[in-house]
């Protein structure tokens, strides 16, 4: 059994948390993904990997920030990186336990001089319908967008991920780079990032623009608040058998709560 933890290095005092989460399967963790524009079954996104190019590879930042540009994916690879061991909550009711190398989104977003007005983040992904066949299909509005607050984007936890398990992301995984929020519904953590966009006002993420009253904005891992068609305080664990109780904010109440102090988090779900 390996502990989960949290890099010293995040600044959030993990240290004595030991929850002993086994680590899932590294064939499991690349063959069992929503990537949808690899596909929509579950194995889709390894057996179509290769239809994902990432070379070149650069992130545009624009919007509220002082300092707008592109960083290219090797510039990115020089920022200081670390090992990350985060539970993951898909919104299907399936985890895993996942270990990233990567790092903290702040250290990307501090190059671009974020403006006090900034309130959110936007991300999009890449869009190359002639290469991405899942694009020629009207599944979702195309090219997949997420979005966090400001504050949630700056928040420890919050990482960019280029590596699992010890090596480079596979293209099913999100490479050559994603976002990770450990305390949200996987669907959250957008991959092959392309652009990140800084706006005073909340962005439209892809799923709550195609339904609405079944995924909100903040997407928190709530098993209080059920999705329309399935319950969500239960989840399995990919590599278990039984079903486990599913935890608030995904284990990282201590750490985040106190972003959404003050909010209904059934309103704001």
């Amino acid at each position: 059994m390996l502990p989960f933890w949290v890099n010293a290095n995040a600044g959030v005092n993990l240290s004595e948390k030991k929850l002993s989460d086994e680590l899932t399967d590294y064939k499991d963790i690349t063959t069992y993904n929503n990537f949808y524009e690899l596909g929509t079954s579950k194995s889709d996104p390894s057996k179509n990997a290769d239809w994902l190019k990432t070379e070149p590879w650069s992130i545009e930042v624009s919007g509220l920030v002082n300092k707008p540009g592109r960083i290219s994916i090797e510039d990115i690879l020089k920022i200081s990186s670390e090992e990350r061991i985060y539970r993951m909550r898909c919104v299907e009711r399936w985890s895993m336990v996942i270990p990233w190398q990567g790092f903290e989104l702040s250290k990307l977003l501090q190059k671009f001089d974020p403006k006090n007005e900034a309130k959110y983040v936007k991300f999009t992904t890449i869009f190359n319908p002639k290469n991405l066949l899942g694009q020629r299909k009207a599944v979702l509005n195309w090219p997949y967008t997420e979005g966090l607050r400001i504050d949630e984007a700056m928040h420890p936890l919050t990482f960019m991920a280029t590596g699992i398990y010890g090596k480079s992301l596979l293209n099913q995984n999100g490479a050559p780079i994603r976002l990770v929020v450990p305390w949200k519904y996987g669907y959250k953590s957008i991959k092959s990032i392309q652009k990140i966009t800084l706006t005073s006002t909340m962005p439209i993420s892809s799923w709550t623009r195609a339904s609405p009253n079944e995924y909100g904005f903040y997407s928190n891992v709530n098993p209080r608040v059920h999705h329309p068609r399935w319950r969500q305080n239960k989840e399995r664990r990919i590599g278990e058998f039984r079903k486990r109780d599913t935890l608030m904010f995904n284990g990282y109440e201590a750490e985040v709560a106190d972003l959404y102090k003050g909010m209904d988090l059934k309103k704001h779900h």
